[in-house]
């Protein structure tokens, strides 16, 4: 079995922060610190609970992986995938599930478009080519695309059981009294499984295409980084029901993204599980619960006897 996980954090504002975010504080019962619930607290569960076994009586090996990046490109994870390495049986990702085994993610793409026009003196708006009013028509496009695979798309297993496309980031213009030449805006979108992101990016550069004809603007629609593939499971596996029993909790789905696909392109059974709530995850005093920590190495140390046979 592999105890996965990744060691990098967001970055923080540290005057948001009541404490040191680099130090390891410990008040009443929380253990607070940058990456302490997402995710590297962890790190420490997995290596006490292989710490409690005897290495010469596990008759499989136990692997804990630990990858850099997964905040901004999942290169870690990526590498993985395209080397060859051993099969193992199952893969747990620790991230922050609040103690409820996650089966399925969703995908994410992260987009921008970049719109060019021509500038001019604002007086006589035909002399110009304004970019912010090519994009309000993109813009509008891209809402009602939203709105469309909402009625299109849903997945039961979800709290926000329909696809998402978030209006990010906006960046246009210098002064008003002058036709903006220049705008752009990046965008997410968070696919269900098996939901095709190329097909989604293809459609979206069609739609762009169309208003550049239109305009007269010329538009580019690019990636910002490459995608992360929606995941999931099946309900039945082994180490869905292992974790289910040991939790108590029905397996369910979570919206953000993970390496889980990365781990299940090797043909590894995944399931995302790990203490901490995702809603401490990226926030100033970012903590984790002792009490979640103990219960988490008993988990894991379970697994450890199940799939590595420890007499």
């Amino acid at each position: 079995i592999v105890f996965a996980g990744h060691s990098d954090t967001v970055p923080c504002r540290e005057s948001d922060w009541t404490v040191d975010p680099y130090v390891l504080t410990e008040d009443e019962g929380k253990f607070s610190g940058l990456g302490t619930c997402d995710m590297k607290g962890f790190f420490p569960i997995a290596l006490a609970a292989a710490a409690r076994l005897d290495a010469k009586r596990l008759k499989k090996p136990l692997c804990i992986a630990v990858t850099a990046d997964e905040e901004t490109s999942m290169a870690g994870a990526r590498e993985l995938e395209a080397s060859d390495l051993p099969k193992a049986d199952a893969v747990v990702i620790g991230e922050p599930t609040d103690f409820v085994p996650a089966f399925t993610h969703k995908g994410m793409a992260m987009l921008k478009v970049q719109v060019t026009g021509v500038a001019g003196h604002s007086s006589n708006p035909e002399e110009g080519n304004n970019a912010i009013d090519v994009l309000h028509a993109i813009i509008g496009e891209l809402m009602q695309y939203r709105e469309s695979m909402r009625a299109t798309y849903n997945h039961a297993a979800f709290d926000v059981d329909y696809p998402t496309l978030n209006l990010g980031c906006l960046r246009a213009g210098d002064v008003p009294n002058r036709i903006c030449s220049h705008a752009e805006l990046d965008f997410d979108i968070r696919v269900l499984p098996r939901m095709d992101t190329q097909s989604i990016f293809e459609e979206l550069s069609e739609m762009v295409q169309t208003i550049a004809t239109r305009s007269g603007a010329s538009i580019r629609i690019e990636r910002n980084s490459p995608e992360i593939p929606p995941f999931e499971t099946s309900v039945d596996g082994k180490l869905v029901r292992h974790l289910e029993q040991a939790s108590g909790a029905v397996a369910t789905g979570v919206g953000f993204g993970t390496e889980a696909p990365f781990y299940q392109a090797l043909g590894i059974e995944t399931v995302v599980f790990g203490p901490g709530s995702v809603k401490q995850a990226h926030q100033p005093d970012e903590f984790i619960s002792y009490s979640r920590l103990c219960k988490t190495q008993e988990i894991l140390e379970g697994l450890i006897r199940t799939y590595c046979d420890a007499a």
